[in-house]
């Protein structure tokens, strides 16, 4: 999921890179330096302790290596693999994009367009895809506009889970309830690029704001599937990826050095979602054909 977006649902499609904030929550002794942009060297380079714009010192650090944030929290070396700045989290970046695209092709095999949560659980899809397509581009070639865009589109997953669970529980009956929710969802998300782009780009603001829809997110879902548990069976599916995102999580709270210097928490986290998909898809299969069938009666 893309770094930022506590917590997501389906897909994994991104939970908090809560560590992206800790220079906003931990004494400076403590703080980690930001991924540095480039090195000239196989492995991208680690420890510094430094302010914007300043040259970040370490054992490989190139002479060009620069740490472009405002605050810094340490970046463990990787080996490059090719122009894969962080090999391990790029594959499964680009896994976790496949299973939701094999996903996404089942559920448009198995359920028809005429169900009434169709376009919205295609165009979850599609953003989704989207979110792990610049998570792969994010980990293969770390730029302050690919930084920015894995966040915001991590942001709009959980944003549009949102959306899709408003519809669910009140937009089949309330369709202008769920257009005006979902427009209210567009400006806050407008509003929240515009402020990191144009006014400050705040790792502390952007993980209280992924938190707190995260957390709209999780409780909003997890109340619905409750409340239907006895009516809707198969909700248990969605019940379970709700408890694994959540459980899940706690490896963005890690730290160690890389194994073989390729494997960190964040890439064993973003490895740990990939069966994600396969369990919430097939809920959202078996919902969409429930709805069909209450909607043909």
């Amino acid at each position: 999921v893309p770094r930022s977006g506590f917590p997501r649902l389906a897909g994994g499609c991104g939970l908090a890179r809560l560590r992206s904030a800790a220079c906003s929550v931990l004494p400076a002794a403590s703080r980690r330096p930001a991924p540095l942009r480039e090195t000239g060297s196989p492995i991208t380079a680690t420890v510094c302790g430094c302010v914007s714009g300043t040259t970040a010192p370490g054992p490989h650090s190139g002479p060009s290596a620069k740490c472009n944030r405002s605050t810094c929290w340490r970046q463990w070396p990787f080996y490059r693999f090719l122009f894969f700045q962080e090999p391990a989290s790029a594959a499964a970046s680009i896994l976790n994009g496949l299973a939701n695209y094999v996903m996404l092709n089942r559920y448009r095999a198995a359920v028809p367009f005429q169900s009434p949560m169709y376009r919205t659980c295609i165009s979850f899809a599609m953003v989704t895809l989207n979110a792990w397509v610049w998570s792969t581009v994010f980990h293969t070639r770390d730029t302050l506009l690919t930084e920015k865009m894995d966040y915001f589109c991590a942001s709009s997953v959980v944003l549009y889970s949102i959306y899709l669970c408003c519809v669910r529980t009140l937009g089949l009956t309330r369709p202008w309830t769920a257009s005006l929710f979902g427009a209210l969802l567009i400006v806050l998300f407008g509003c929240h690029v515009w402020y990191l782009t144009y006014v400050h780009f705040d790792y502390g603001y952007n993980m209280a704001a992924n938190i707190l829809i995260g957390l709209i997110n999780i409780l909003w879902w997890l109340c619905w599937c409750l409340w239907n548990r006895a009516r809707l069976p198969y909700v248990w599916k969605c019940m379970i990826v709700v408890g694994l995102l959540n459980g899940l999580a706690l490896l963005e709270l890690l730290d160690f050095p890389p194994w073989l210097w390729v494997f960190d928490a964040h890439a064993v986290w973003h490895f740990s979602t990939i069966p994600v998909p396969f369990l919430f898809y097939s809920f959202l299969i078996d919902d969409s054909l429930h709805l069909l069938d209450v909607k043909r009666e």
